[in-house]
């Protein structure tokens, strides 16, 4: 399914949309149950979305049938009863009956419940929290409890009411979400969609930085800065490294703010000479355009807004980019061990939006897609540290091998693992025209390079002149 709304599913015909549902592949904001799901099951299920990111649970769907709930009432008015008597705090939830027809051909209905992200963290009575990650749902351990309290208590600033009306929103960037989810209504009708507006019925802080005409002028804050240095250290004063077109500032929605920020660094991203996907040789990227755009993502979508004082800051150097983003990773997570920090999305109105936008995947893996795209350019795993205020990525044009090995390397021979990374295997005569060396001195850094297990040659015979070179595990 993707990130499309659940509701355009439900206002199919009615002959189509049971057996629609019944199908579509279950997704970070969509759960199907079983007439038979027990109270405690249902409470898991609807727990798990109010602390991620909301969602819908459509009940009366098994095994790709379509039972219906018809047949029993009474189970119907038990699952209605849950969020008050079996989540503490008692969770606000949304039912509605849909009509379908059954696997046996007869008009039955579909209870939807339809659950916004809550600004409390919620556990079932029984004492257990849960969280919706990705297609399942998961059990939260003491500490990521603790997280999830902490953060959800704290952070409420995207829900609050942006003293704006609808008047200052921009209705094409609101059709656009509108064609993504498959929405029908209004305007209102589709930011409630995404609990975009208050119970009143007024723009939230998301709301304003997702579809606002003028956002900054609200929130100043709400800007991403990006600085271009030519040597890999800032320096001070008259030392200072910073090119003379090097600090821009980009304002607007986040949707706009991101699209010409990934512009921009695309231009001013540290380069090398490489072959190119069309198969010609020409600058690319040294630390993988899907890294970096990773971390610029997550930065503008999960930074605290509250934060008035301070914005995103993308740094650039010869050798590496920092990303730097007010806010602290949630609760006592560990910056030195950033895969270990559980999926958890400060702003989960702006994170949903901006799936459905296409602009950030549903699964949450931003920080394992990053380590996973430096690892397979050969380069070390980002680097996070954190300050009182904010926490910063920084991704180094900087090889995983070992020092050790690096040492008893020739000069400028790790061009070639960089490039055979980038472009599979290679010819030798191809290497000696992406790294702009002569034949011999790249054949002598071949022998060196297979002699450190770092390259490997596949071909017919020693002197086989359709031989290629590639790196082992790529």
């Amino acid at each position: 399914m993707g990130h499309d709304d659940i509701d355009a599913l439900l206002n199919l015909p009615i002959n189509e949309r049971g057996e629609r549902l019944a199908q579509t592949q279950e997704n970070q904001w969509f759960e199907r149950k079983s007439i038979r799901v027990d109270q405690k099951s249902f409470a898991k299920a609807i727990i798990g979305m109010a602390n991620a990111e909301g969602g819908t649970v459509v009940v009366g769907l098994s095994e790709k049938r379509v039972e219906g709930t018809d047949s029993t009432p009474s189970q119907t008015n038990r699952l209605r009863q849950v969020p008050m008597t079996m989540v503490a705090p008692p969770l606000r939830a949304h039912f509605r009956e849909v009509p379908v027809m059954n696997d046996d051909g007869t008009q039955d209905h579909l209870l939807v419940a339809q659950v916004p992200p809550s600004r409390h963290a919620h556990r079932r009575s029984d004492g257990t929290a849960f969280l919706r990650m990705g297609d399942s749902t998961v059990k939260l351990d003491g500490p990521m409890w603790e997280e999830l309290v902490y953060d959800r208590e704290a952070e409420t600033y995207e829900a609050q009411p942006a003293g704006i009306t609808m008047a200052d929103l921009s209705g094409k960037a609101i059709d656009r979400l509108r064609a993504e989810i498959g929405a029908h209504g209004d305007d209102s009708h589709v930011l409630r969609s995404r609990s975009l507006l208050t119970q009143d019925g007024k723009p939230t802080i998301a709301a304003l930085l997702l579809f606002g005409t003028a956002p900054e002028q609200l929130l100043p804050q709400a800007l991403v800065r990006v600085l271009r240095y030519r040597e890999d250290e800032t320096g001070t004063g008259a030392r200072q490294t910073m090119e003379a077109d090097g600090d821009r500032r980009l304002e607007g929605t986040i949707p706009d703010v991101i699209a010409r920020a990934a512009e921009l660094i695309d231009q001013w991203a540290p380069k090398r000479r490489a072959l190119k996907n069309e198969g010609t040789f020409g600058p690319t990227d040294i630390i993988p355009r899907d890294a970096w755009l990773e971390a610029v993502v997550n930065a503008v979508v999960h930074r605290s807004y509250s934060m008035a004082g301070d914005h995103i800051r993308v740094s650039i150097f010869p050798h590496r980019i920092e990303v730097s983003s007010p806010g602290r990773f949630p609760g006592m997570s560990d910056p030195s061990r950033p895969l270990e920090i559980a999926r958890y999305a400060r702003n989960p109105r702006i994170a949903r939006v901006c799936a459905d936008l296409g602009i950030t995947q549903e699964l949450g893996e931003g920080i394992r897609r990053m380590v996973d795209d430096m690892r397979r350019a050969g380069l070390a795993d980002p680097h996070y540290r954190q300050t009182s205020t904010s926490v910063i990525v920084r991704l180094d044009a900087t090889s995983a091998i070992s020092s050790d090995i690096i040492e008893k390397l020739p000069h400028g021979s790790l061009e070639v693992v960089t490039l055979l990374r980038s472009t599979g295997p290679l010819g030798t005569g191809e290497i000696v025209s992406g790294v702009n060396a002569s034949r011999p001195t790249v054949l002598r850094w071949l022998k060196t390079l297979r002699d450190e297990g770092l390259v490997e040659r596949r071909g017919q015979s020693p002197r086989d002149p359709r031989a290629t070179w590639y790196v082992p595990g790529t």
